[in-house]
């Protein structure tokens, strides 16, 4: 499995990176949308990047989902439909990643990314005030399979965004709290993180050392950003974050249509 060598400059910058993106995840979500355009800036090919990503995101997601079903926002056998079809999901989406060439990869990640932001930019949502699960039905079962393996398949093809996604369409489908909201979302979030990180793993697509550092980095920001949403809140942090993202987005789209 072949490791990328990094300059130390470029190395600390990853993880100053993967501090603000945890920082940032925890207050706004999305910082996959930074920490992947800068692993393709610092020179990583698209796959390794994606799949270093994902070790990196798996530390923060885990830590996540694991606080919301600590705290009974997450309940695993409710949603076992929607566990089920994530998972199958990022594993498709990740073998269909492998197969498509690095030039392809270079033109298609920066476009998704700049949209991802912009629809988090702008996009608006009305959270129910529901402290109960939706009830057990077939529609139900069916908007989960639906649910689970279209994001998951959209995790393990691109990755940054989609837990803005999950919490917009769970809004959408099934009308309860934001917690619970959340809790879904996070916890679905680590399921094809993790899925879609072992599928690299076995392709040889991530850069072990990188990853690993990156992801303390990236806990670390999200522990300071759970203590610090209370005080800043997310009005001002979400929309400065996404227009970096879009600016070094563009500087990507930039290189790969126009270099």
């Amino acid at each position: 499995m072949l490791e990328f060598a990094l300059d130390p400059a470029t190395w600390a910058l990853l993880c100053t990176v993967a501090l603000a993106a945890g920082f940032i995840d925890a207050i706004a979500g999305g910082g996959g949308m930074l920490t992947v355009p800068a692993l393709l800036t610092a020179g990583l090919p698209p796959h390794v990047a994606l799949g270093t990503n994902k070790l990196a995101a798996s530390f923060g997601s885990l830590t996540a989902s694991f606080t919301y079903y600590k705290q009974n926002l997450f309940n695993p056998r409710f949603w076992a439909a929607s566990v089920l079809a994530t998972a199958i999901g990022a594993a498709l989406g990740t073998l269909l990643v492998d197969s498509l060439s690095i030039e392809f990869l270079n033109k298609l990640i920066p476009i998704i990314i700049l949209l991802v932001a912009l629809y988090s930019l702008f996009g608006k949502m009305s959270h129910s005030d529901s402290i109960d699960l939706p009830k057990k039905t077939g529609v139900l079962k069916a908007k989960q399979w639906l649910q689970g393996l279209s994001l998951g398949f959209f995790d393990g093809l691109a990755g940054p965004g989609t837990g803005t996604f999950w919490t917009a369409s769970n809004d959408m489908l099934y009308k309860m709290s934001l917690l619970l909201n959340c809790g879904l979302a996070r916890s679905m979030n680590f399921v094809s993180n993790f899925i879609s990180l072992i599928t690299f793993v076995a392709l040889g697509h991530v850069n072990f050392m990188l990853g690993l550092t990156m992801g303390a980095f990236l806990m670390l920001g999200a522990w300071l950003g759970a203590h610090s949403a209370i005080k800043f809140g997310s009005r001002l942090i979400k929309p400065l974050f996404n227009a970096v993202v879009i600016v070094l987005t563009a500087k990507l789209i930039v290189e790969a249509y126009m270099v």
